[in-house]
């Protein structure tokens, strides 16, 4: 799809080691990428990434960090610019939260998964944007469906969700006059080790009634998101800017209520 599309930029993806962030990287070096393959806990995941890189015929270097830590955010930049001496895109895929309702939140929740999402996206950026000047560089995050929509004990990563958006939007102005653009990717539900996680072993369940009210009929791939950010990366996007781009399959068009009426086939629906 991406044929040719990346020759020779350099792709720097977070939370590469799995789920959307191993699909993204996988299809950058399709396109022809050398890619930063970041992991925090699953090296060996992020190395078997790594390697299939390398088997398409591109260069790949794996790097372990702690976005929560500033200092552990400046040496995955350091290792980026030692490795390449610049960088083409930026994808902010990573993510961590606790699943619980508001009266249940700590402030070590609170603290953690805006230290992760938000304060890490800005400092990840502060180091980005000097190896991107002059490259016609890209930013995307990904955002989430529940900065839209409410789901259950998904405030908290909501919340942080939303102000990353905010910001992207932020960056694209920001940054416009530096030739780089900032786009978010919005995933609905999507077949993640999260999901089944969020899940967790009522995960058929969820996953049969996903797949019923989502217009599609399915559960999203994360092949399905890699391919929207990949495309907010190609010279044929670069007049989007700060903009979020769902990719949910037609759920965010549905209305519970009214969908399940139709499902049970009855009445004029």
């Amino acid at each position: 799809m991406f044929e040719g599309a990346f020759t020779d930029k350099i792709a720097l993806v977070t939370g590469a080691s799995r789920g959307i962030g191993r699909a993204t990287a996988l299809t950058f070096a399709r396109g022809g990428a050398d890619v930063v393959v970041h992991y925090h806990r699953s090296q060996a995941m992020a190395e078997e990434v790594a390697g299939t890189v390398r088997g398409l015929g591109r260069r790949a270097v794996v790097v372990g960090a702690n976005l929560e830590a500033p200092e552990e955010i400046a040496r995955l930049f350091d290792e980026v610019g030692a490795m390449f001496g610049a960088l083409d895109i930026f994808v902010a895929n990573h993510a961590a939260t606790a699943f619980k309702s508001t009266l249940e939140v700590k402030p070590h929740h609170l603290q953690r998964t805006f230290d992760l999402i938000v304060r890490s996206l800005v400092l990840c950026v502060q180091r980005a944007v000097p190896l991107m000047r002059g490259r016609e560089g890209a930013i995307v995050t990904i955002g989430g469906q529940g900065t839209v929509e409410c789901l259950p004990n998904y405030a908290l990563l909501a919340a942080a969700k939303g102000a990353m958006e905010t910001w992207t939007r932020y960056l694209a102005y920001e940054l416009a006059r530096d030739g780089i653009t900032a786009n978010c990717v919005s995933p609905g539900v999507i077949l993640t080790d999260s999901a089944r996680f969020y899940g967790g072993d009522r995960f058929a369940e969820f996953d049969r009634l996903v797949s019923a009210y989502t217009p599609r009929g399915r559960m999203g791939s994360p092949e399905d998101v890699a391919a929207v950010v990949a495309f907010l990366c190609t010279p044929a996007a670069r007049y989007v800017m700060g903009q979020t781009i769902v990719v949910d399959g037609g759920l965010g068009l549905v209305t519970a209520p009214f969908e399940a009426f139709r499902l049970g086939g009855e009445g004029r629906a």
